[in-house]
């Protein structure tokens, strides 16, 4: 069964990652899928790999004219039904040890990226009949760390940013949720070059509910059920894929089954 049978997707930051994993998925599913990057060699050769149904844009995010194009190619293949906002950077500082411009490069493309997005995709989904936006926050929209202000503030926004959507875009039959991914064995989490994760890369894990990193497919899939029409009355939520990690941890001072 296809569960995107006939849909038409933009997924951003798809040349590689989670976002790579969930356009084949999408593909695999029945849609038709516009692969949005800047990454522009990774991003022609996933969509070659895809077939014709998969089409690759370059697209800054954090620019209003990329937006237009990315609309542009996907009503070329059809109504436009799902957005995947997934494109997001993340710069490691304290905050004395970073400045303006670090915090507002992570702030431009994670939150007014996702925020261009929906604008974006408001009147194509009123043309289709409706449609489902999915913004990819992570565990940190749900909690934070220190280190990672830029980062934390933006996810801790595109989840607001998402709700106040969902209540505005819901008489047009257009969905908004956040999915909030944990630990996920990506390049920002050091997969590069591996194919699997180690013993070394699930150690971090070993107290969580689920003691390991998470996988790409993983996310992808919750991605799927939103995309899909399984998700209709599903609208201003949390979805969270982090193995148990908001759950809490499991303490070796306590009993435990």
């Amino acid at each position: 069964m296809s569960r995107l049978a006939g849909k038409v997707a933009i997924i951003t930051g798809a040349a590689r990652g989670m976002g790579a994993v969930t356009a084949k998925l999408f593909v695999e599913q029945g849609a038709s899928v516009v692969i949005a990057d800047i990454i522009d060699d990774a991003g022609e050769t996933l969509a070659a790999s895809l077939g014709d149904r998969a089409h690759y844009v370059h697209a800054d995010i954090s620019k209003e004219s990329d937006w237009q194009n990315l609309i542009h190619k996907a009503e070329s293949l059809g109504p436009l039904n799902v957005l995947v906002n997934n494109a997001a950077i993340l710069h490691v500082a304290a905050i004395a040890d970073s400045d303006a411009a670090d915090y507002m490069r992570v702030i431009n493309i994670n939150q007014l990226g996702t925020y261009l997005g929906i604008r974006a995709a408001i009147e194509p989904m009123k043309k289709a009949g409706g449609g489902s936006i999915i913004n990819i926050s992570s565990i940190d929209g749900l909690q934070a760390k220190n280190g990672l202000s830029a980062y934390v503030s933006s996810k801790w926004a595109v989840r607001g940013l998402s709700k106040s959507a969902a209540i505005e875009l819901g008489p047009y039959n257009i969905r908004v949720n956040t999915v909030h991914p944990g630990g996920i064995f990506t390049a920002m989490h050091g997969a590069e070059g591996k194919t699997e994760p180690s013993v070394e890369d699930n150690a971090f894990y070993v107290n969580h509910a689920l003691p390991r990193v998470g996988l790409p497919l993983e996310v992808a899939n919750m991605s799927l059920f939103l995309a899909s029409d399984e998700s209709s009355y599903s609208t201003g939520a949390e979805f969270l894929v982090d193995g148990g990690w908001q759950a809490g941890m499991r303490l070796s001072m306590l009993p435990s089954s």
